[in-house]
């Protein structure tokens, strides 16, 4: 019993972890949705990406956090490749939003579309589930409300899918400047490509808790 005492704290700081860095992921995609959202107002622009520059990096230390603290844990409560797939997925999604912030800048975009606005708000909602679903892994007994929010996670990158078309469809049939027209299908990617990543933690999350449960 006294082994068991002294490994539950190691064991609890995993998902205090992961909890910590979804936290991050959800600020940051709160961030870019109102970042879109309010790009004309540019005082608040520069803000707002530094915003989620710093949130990255702070995400960053926890991954780096959690991968030391697997090294020095014996006994994890969960498969050791699945701690860390978790963890790094997660830090990808992060990757993902910080690249399409910065590339607002960096193409110069200088007027955004309303399907730009409805990615960033799937993104958004795929990030709120994940958390929903990182605070439960702890507690096996809720795994069919685990599954159901990866599930949900699912769905809400199938329609980022169909906006991402229907957005560069439109694009090549109405945009006559080929510029505009590369810098803005290159957004609509990033921001799809993040709902990507969230359903990639979504399948991570739903394999530990078949596993598991």
């Amino acid at each position: 019993m006294r082994l068991l005492s002294r490994l539950m704290p190691r064991e609890r700081r995993f998902f205090d972890l992961f909890d910590a860095h979804v936290g991050f992921v959800v600020e940051g995609s709160t961030v870019l949705a109102d970042l879109l959202r309010g790009f004309d107002d540019a005082g608040r622009r520069d803000e707002r990406i530094a915003r989620i520059q710093q949130l990255e990096r702070q995400a960053d230390q926890v991954t780096r956090d959690t991968v030391a603290l697997l090294h020095k844990t014996f006994v994890t409560p969960l498969d050791r490749d699945d701690i860390h797939r978790l963890i790094s997925r997660m830090d990808d999604v992060l990757d993902m939003i910080e690249d399409a912030a910065e590339a607002l800048v960096l193409y110069d975009i200088q007027q955004l579309t309303p399907e730009a606005c409805e990615l960033a708000d799937l993104l958004r909602e795929c990030c709120r589930n994940m958390q929903q679903a990182v605070g439960l892994l702890s507690n096996m007994d809720e795994a069919t409300r685990v599954l159901a929010l990866c599930h949900e996670i699912d769905s809400l990158e199938s329609r980022a899918d169909r906006v991402m078309r229907a957005a560069v469809s439109r694009l090549f049939r109405e945009e006559a400047d080929v510029r505009q027209l590369i810098k803005l299908e290159t957004i609509y990617q990033l921001l799809e490509s993040a709902t990507d990543q969230c359903e990639n933690v979504a399948n991570i999350i739903e394999g530990v808790v078949l596993e598991n449960a």
